[in-house]
């Protein structure tokens, strides 16, 4: 029987959110010190953020994480690698790249893979992880297969489901967003190569559904429920350390995170 992960495990698979357009600099510093508090692996913020996030994170063993295309991934590649390099100069450690999801859909993979080891290259130039963000709730099973071909040979550190804001149009007209989903990992599992991790966002709230992807070979996850899952963990008896779970936590406000 597998052992339990630990309490600093759980909170050490997670970017706690922090993306939403309309958080202002208190609500984020806010959301900063909650991951100072629990010890997660990232806190992901919005470009704008980066300075401030890495001068309260510096010295800690919480990283930065921004985001590169956000949210749609239109950006042209030169946009997105000057993007990499102003949020590496200011402290970022991590980048989440949203793919160019319209060149996907046309099957256009030379220019999908030039973007893609482009940006790479400069975040591997500076010690940093790229992560790229599917946004799986447009794509189908065969273009999410050859995203992870594409990603596993441009030597990725991540593949990422989603973004928290694929609102999808349904035929009444109303917006639908499921992010994360089970049968989408495993099928990022199977068609990635085993030194690319996986990351799931989007619609995960408690502490099973971590529990639950990390069985499937997730090693991290996007929410902005950190302080409710890692709370879950306490009160399951989950081995320790706990910290302390005093204050509010900042809610991303975002769509599926």
């Amino acid at each position: 029987m597998e052992t339990p992960p630990t309490i600093p495990e759980i909170a050490g698979m997670i970017d706690h959110a922090l993306l939403h357009p309309t958080l202002t600099a208190e609500a984020v510093e806010a959301g900063l010190r909650l991951c100072l508090d629990y010890g997660v692996a990232t806190a992901c913020v919005k470009p704008c953020d980066v300075p401030r996030s890495a001068s309260l994170l510096k010295g800690s063993g919480t990283g930065v994480c921004t985001v590169i295309g956000f949210p749609h991934g239109s950006a042209t590649t030169g946009i997105k690698v000057a993007e990499a390099e102003a949020a590496l100069a200011d402290g970022a450690v991590e980048l989440d790249m949203v793919v160019n999801i319209g060149r996907v859909k046309g099957g256009d993979w030379e220019t999908v893979l030039h973007e893609i080891r482009a940006v790479n290259e400069t975040a591997t130039g500076a010690g940093a992880l790229l992560k790229i963000i599917f946004e799986t709730d447009f794509l189908v099973d065969e273009e999410i297969i050859r995203l992870c071909e594409i990603c596993t040979e441009a030597a990725v550190a991540y593949v990422k489901t989603s973004t928290g804001f694929g609102f999808v149009k349904g035929a009444d007209g109303t917006y639908a967003y499921r992010g994360a989903r089970p049968e989408h990992i495993r099928l990022m599992r199977a068609h990635s190569g085993p030194e690319v991790r996986m990351k799931a966002s989007g619609g995960i709230r408690g502490l099973d559904d971590l529990l639950a992807y990390r069985e499937m070979g997730v090693s991290r996850i996007g929410a902005s429920g950190t302080k409710a899952i890692v709370a879950e963990a306490v009160a399951r008896g989950y081995p320790g350390p706990v910290p302390e779970l005093g204050g509010e936590e900042e809610s991303s406000g975002e769509g599926g995170y």
